[in-house]
């Protein structure tokens, strides 16, 4: 056994501990009962860091695997303090990410396409990938860790690495071959092996410096109308739906550049039946775990169960698959969309199952009408407010399909959403159930905006912001 392996096993108590602080760990609410190293890697000369991947068990419930970096000092600089993990012997393991050292060391092993024990660094054909940029750790994902390099790349590390392709790296790799402009460039992946099948641990792209992601420009749109008492959302000066239309004008974009780069197929019988019990299976559960839905739940089984009945041949092919306003991020000259991984509580395989275009335009509907509502929050009853709020959503929506549907390609995306309107809308209904039970367990002061649009969408009465 290896030093490395050594004081990686010795470091587990600590990351025990540690695990639960961190914003991408998916485990915080249950109890963790053992931590082990199943690969580590030493990286860099005089064992500095390590690359990890550990086993997590619980009391309850299958275990999880995390990546981690872990950097080794005998002494930590002040600046440091924050990331430390533990002590093991006369040494400090900390994460290695927030070290500018550390986190330049990735670069260097990317540009020099290096191999270490299982650790494969692959810079993309012709890409440049500089060192020696001051680094900054990105502290909002929850799901994943970031390091920006000097506003010019960007690494991604993927926290949960799954066997297989990694859909963001795929779909990325594959956008940038037939040279979509609306995603960032790739440069550069880090993958291996895990549990002997092929794995992405990390991505390398370039930074969208100068950048506003579009759920905040959005709400910030939303504020400024609700500041206006007398003015419609077409007269406010913060109007987004001219931004709104050119972002749908992108999604269509990538749509068709996606289906040009991998292909597609259509919808038949048969994946419209499967579509409508997948459907239907969700909510089951859904009403399981939060029973607020079973006064919709009728109504909601009726429209998954009319998705059977469907027999246009709509396009099929690879999508986003979790597209939301915070998923774009808008530059002085396009709309860019980010974060292709998925819904990350998803299996693999279900991530990289080909579906219609009309789950992204669905997924980004309902983001709107997010944007809208969350600012109600806390706001009791106000109807005025309530009713400007469905003004923006509204305004926003129609732009939204508007620009997709100018940019779209009937033949390969399916043309205007607008058009498909039965299966746009089930896909819609989906998402809002799935977002119910998300905000049950992660926000449940939240759960009535989900709540409030699948009651709009059925002719339910709609209950005030707030109410469950």
């Amino acid at each position: 056994m290896t030093t490395e392996w050594v004081r990686a096993e010795a470091l587990a108590p600590a990351l025990a501990r540690w695990l639960p602080e961190q914003r991408w760990f998916a485990g915080k609410h249950r109890e963790i009962v053992g931590v082990a190293p199943v690969t580590c890697v030493p990286l860099g000369d005089a064992g500095r860091v390590d690359h990890l991947v550990v086993r997590v068990e619980y009391a309850a419930g299958e275990p999880e695997h995390y990546q981690l970096l872990v950097g080794w000092r005998r002494r930590l600089p002040e600046k440091l303090e924050h990331a430390r993990i533990g002590t093991v012997g006369a040494q400090i393991g900390y994460a290695g990410l927030w070290d500018d050292e550390l986190a330049d060391l990735l670069l260097a092993e990317l540009a020099a396409s290096e191999h270490h024990g299982g650790l494969v660094f692959r810079p993309e054909p012709g890409a440049t990938i500089r060192r020696g940029l001051p680094s900054r750790v990105v502290e909002v994902e929850q799901s994943n860790s970031s390091v920006v390099f000097d506003e010019e790349s960007i690494l991604k590390l993927f926290r949960r690495p799954t066997p297989g392709a990694n859909p963001d790296v795929e779909l990325n790799r594959a956008l940038r071959r037939v040279g979509c402009r609306h995603v960032p460039p790739l440069l550069g992946e880090i993958g291996g092996e895990l549990f002997g099948e092929p794995v992405s641990y990390g991505m390398l792209s370039g930074y969208a410096a100068n950048s506003a992601d579009g759920w905040a420009m959005a709400t910030a749109s939303v504020r400024d109308l609700f500041a206006e008492g007398d003015l419609k959302a077409d007269e406010v000066g913060g109007d987004f739906a001219a931004e709104s239309h050119r972002l749908g004008e992108a999604v269509a974009e990538v749509h068709t550049d996606l289906a040009t780069a991998l292909g597609g197929t259509r919808f038949d019988a048969g994946t419209y039946a499967e579509l409508s019990a997948a459907m239907l299976g969700r909510l089951a559960e859904a009403v399981r775990t939060a029973p607020e839905l079973d006064r919709y739940a009728s109504a909601l089984g009726a429209e998954f169960a009319a998705v059977a009945d469907l027999r246009e041949p709509v396009p099929i092919q690879r999508i986003h698959g979790d597209l939301h306003l915070g998923q774009a991020l808008r530059t002085p000259t396009s709309w860019l969309l980010i974060d292709f991984e998925g819904e990350p509580v998803k299996p693999l395989a279900d991530r990289v199952r080909p579906d219609s275009p009309l789950r992204d335009v669905a997924g980004m509907l309902r983001s709107f009408d997010y944007a809208a509502e969350h600012l109600l929050v806390g706001e009791g009853a106000d109807h005025q407010l309530d009713y400007r709020a469905q003004e923006w959503a509204a305004r926003n929506r129609s732009a939204f399909c508007a620009g997709y549907a100018s940019a779209a390609g009937g033949d390969v995306t399916g043309g205007d959403p607008e058009r498909r309107r039965a299966l746009l809308r089930a896909y819609e209904l989906d998402k809002a159930v799935y977002e119910v039970v998300y905000e049950t367990h992660h926000r449940p002061a939240w759960r009535w905006i989900p709540l409030r649009s699948v009651a709009r969408m059925l002719d339910f009465a709609v209950p005030p912001p707030g109410a469950g």
